[in-house]
C-alpha cells in the first residue's frame, strides 16, 4: 500500500486519462493519490468520480513549471479550493503561455527544415496543457526522430536549437499563488535541481513554501536524508511521489513505486488548515 502524491493525466503531458490514471493506481495498491498536471487542474474532476468509484482518496493537486536562467523549479499545489477564482484564472493564462511557448519551438523546428506544424501538437494535446512532450511526439509521428527522447536529445532540451524559455512567472509567485488560493505549497522534486537551485530553498521557505517532496524515483539516499533533514529543521509537510506519465512517456513510471510517508495526506490538510486560521 502506498501513497503517491506526483502523477499526471493527458489532462497536460501524461499518456493516461484521469479516470485510467486512478484505475493503475488503484491496480498497484495506491491508497491516496494527487493529480498533479503541468498548469491545469482540468483532470482533477473526472479523477475524483474514479477514485470515489474505487474507493481511493485522490488528492487535488498541479504542478507550475517555473524557469530561472540555471534552469527549472517546480512547485506542486495541493489542496486548491474548487471556489479559488483567481488560481483557475491564473492556470488559464499560463495554459495560454504555453500554446505561444509551442507556436514558437514549431517554428524554430520549421526554420531548421523540420516538417512538423502546430496543428499537429494540438492533436497530439487533445486539449491538455501543451508540453514539450506533446511537441516531441508530434516529431516522431512526422519520422523527424526515432524516439521522445531524441527529440529531446537533438531538439528540445533546455537551450536547445527549438528550445523555447516559458514566459516569466517565478517560484516565488507560484508559491504565493498557491497561498492565496488556499492551498498548500511544496517543491517538487528538489533533488533534480541544480546547485544553483538548491540555493533557492531558504527563499522559497521565507516566500511560504510549506512542503518538501522528499521521496522521488532519481533522488539517491543521500538526497532523501538531506531533504529529510532539512524538512525537519524548516517544519515543512514532507511528501514523495513518482511523477509517474504513463506508457510510452520519458517518465513511464509504475505509479505508487516510490510513497509519500503515512500520514503525508493528513498532514498536508492540517497544515491547509493552519494556514487557514492565519489569515483570519
Amino acid at each position: 500500500m502506498s501513497i503517491d502524491l506526483h502523477v499526471h493525466s493527458n489532462a497536460s503531458d501524461g499518456t493516461l486519462s484521469p479516470a485510467a490514471v486512478v484505475e493503475a493506481a488503484r491496480a498497484a495498491g495506491v491508497t491516496a493519490l494527487a493529480l498533479t498536471d503541468h498548469d491545469t487542474m482540468d483532470g482533477v474532476s473526472e479523477a475524483m468520480a474514479a477514485a470515489e468509484a474505487l474507493g481511493l482518496e485522490l488528492v487535488p493537486g498541479v504542478e507550475l513549471n517555473t524557469d530561472r536562467t540555471w534552469g527549472e523549479v517546480h512547485i506542486l499545489g495541493y489542496f486548491i479550493p474548487p471556489d479559488a477564482s483567481g488560481f483557475y484564472e491564473l492556470l488559464a493564462r499560463r495554459r495560454e503561455a504555453r500554446v505561444r511557448r509551442g507556436e514558437k519551438m514549431v517554428q524554430r523546428l520549421q526554420e531548421l527544415g523540420l516538417r512538423i506544424s502546430f496543428d499537429d501538437v494540438l492533436r497530439i494535446a487533445n486539449g491538455g496543457a501543451i508540453t514539450r512532450p506533446h511537441v516531441a511526439r508530434a516529431l516522431v509521428e512526422a519520422g523527424c526522430v526515432a524516439s521522445i527522447e531524441e527529440a529531446f536529445a537533438r531538439y528540445l532540451y533546455t537551450g536547445g536549437p527549438a528550445y523555447v524559455p516559458r514566459e516569466p512567472f517565478s517560484a516565488f509567485d507560484a508559491v504565493r499563488a498557491i497561498l492565496d488560493a488556499g492551498g498548500v505549497p511544496v517543491l517538487a522534486h528538489p533533488g533534480r535541481m541544480s546547485e544553483e537551485g538548491k540555493k533557492l530553498i531558504p527563499e522559497l521557505i521565507e516566500h511560504g513554501l510549506q512542503g518538501l517532496e522528499c521521496y522521488y524515483p532519481e533522488h539517491t539516499p543521500e538526497d532523501t536524508e538531506h531533504f529529510l533533514a532539512l524538512a525537519a529543521k524548516y517544519d515543512l509537510v514532507v511528501t514523495g511521489g513518482t511523477d509517474a506519465h504513463g506508457p510510452g512517456s520519458t517518465h513511464d513510471r509504475r505509479i505508487g513505486s516510490v510513497s509519500a510517508p503515512p500520514g503525508a495526506v493528513e498532514a498536508l490538510r492540517e497544515r491547509q488548515a493552519r494556514l487557514a486560521r492565519g489569515r483570519r
